[in-house]
């Protein structure tokens, strides 16, 4: 990554602007979105900059830029139209390590502000660090569609219970497996169509009855295909975002891998010529193992798992030990590299 996504608790502080055209006027807004208190330093402002300013949702300081203004700033937007102002502005605010957007130029930003999808509390932001806001803006209009506005209540609603879960499932796994059935079961269908009496009476429910047995694992075989992550199906990229443990083979392709759960445990077992991390046997009894410590484990391989993968063998020890799986089909790397040449095959 060329850029550290991170979230500003910006609330009542001081945020910097140097502009009053409509580029100011959008970081503007923005800011005030966040309840940042804005300092708008320009000669000019548009009319709703100048209306914002006389309802007292900012502060006007009505001239150029001074290097004064930078004083007790939290965060700058240099938005002016003068390149040669913007630059000072973002030498000044380095100088002084102050977090510093310089609009259009991403080599004088030390952040930049990504594309947002606002469902508060859950927020999504997209960025291509700067190389094409216009193609960041159109993968957020896709994802608008995919993110109701319902995801909001939803989020306010865990935190209410969040304590309660907390006390009643000692360990982390076992919380992270209660709220997953929660969030795609009932509980959830309840909140996005407005009946929140009913979810909070599910749930209610379901911590009373909470009775923790012996966890449960289970294995999920996943095609990894041929290393392109669109040519991944949506079960596959959902059973590889849930698993706790990730066991990988030397062909799995990094973009694959980094669509797995970021606090996934991973453990490689690849195998080349006279070299294995791992031996098949071993790998058979690693995967049993660890479900049934209770983990949920995702066992990547390229390409299909049973194409060259050896995926019977596991199944069969899987299946021996008495331990739930699922397979996940993948394009089998051979047909997917002949496809991408353009080469017919049966």
């Amino acid at each position: 990554m060329d850029f550290f996504p991170i979230f500003l608790d910006i609330n009542s502080k001081r945020c910097l602007v140097v502009g009053g055209g409509p580029v100011a006027e959008r970081k503007t807004a923005a800011l005030l979105n966040s309840g940042a208190a804005v300092i708008l330093v320009a000669p000019e402002l548009t009319p709703n900059l100048t209306t914002w300013r006389d309802a007292g949702q900012l502060s006007h300081v009505e001239r150029h830029f001074d290097e004064g203004d930078l004083t007790e700033s939290h965060l700058v937007i240099a938005a002016t139209s003068d390149s040669e102002v913007n630059r000072n502005i973002a030498e000044l605010a380095n100088a002084q390590r102050i977090p510093v957007n310089v609009v259009d130029q991403p080599k004088l930003c030390s952040f930049i502000v990504p594309s947002v999808i606002d469902r508060s509390p859950v927020v999504a932001a997209i960025s291509t660090g700067g190389a094409s806001p216009v193609l960041a803006r159109l993968i957020r209009a896709r994802l608008e569609s995919l993110i109701p506005a319902g995801y909001g209540r939803l989020a306010e609603f865990c935190g209410r219970f969040r304590e309660r879960v907390k006390e009643t499932f000692s360990e982390p796994k076992d919380r992270r497996l209660f709220w997953d059935n929660v969030l795609q079961g009932g509980v959830a269908e309840r909140i996005f169509s407005g009946h929140a009496d009913e979810a909070d009476q599910l749930l209610e429910k379901a911590l009373t009855e909470a009775k923790l047995s012996e966890p449960t694992g289970e294995v999920y075989l996943v095609g990894a295909g041929p290393g392109d992550p669109d040519l991944l199906t949506f079960r596959a990229l959902r059973l590889m975002q849930q698993a706790d443990v990730v066991v990988f083979d030397r062909l799995v392709a990094e973009p694959i891998l980094e669509m797995t759960r970021q606090d996934a445990e991973r453990i490689y077992v690849g195998k080349e010529r006279s070299n294995h991390a791992m031996r098949q046997e071993e790998i058979n009894k690693l995967l049993a193992r660890l479900a049934k410590e209770g983990k949920r484990v995702v066992r990547l391989k390229g390409g299909d798992p049973f194409i060259f993968g050896r995926g019977g063998e596991e199944i069969d020890t899987l299946a021996e030990e008495g331990i739930p799986f699922q397979v996940v089909p993948g394009i089998t790397a051979a047909a997917g590299c002949a496809s991408y040449a353009g080469t017919p095959h049966p």
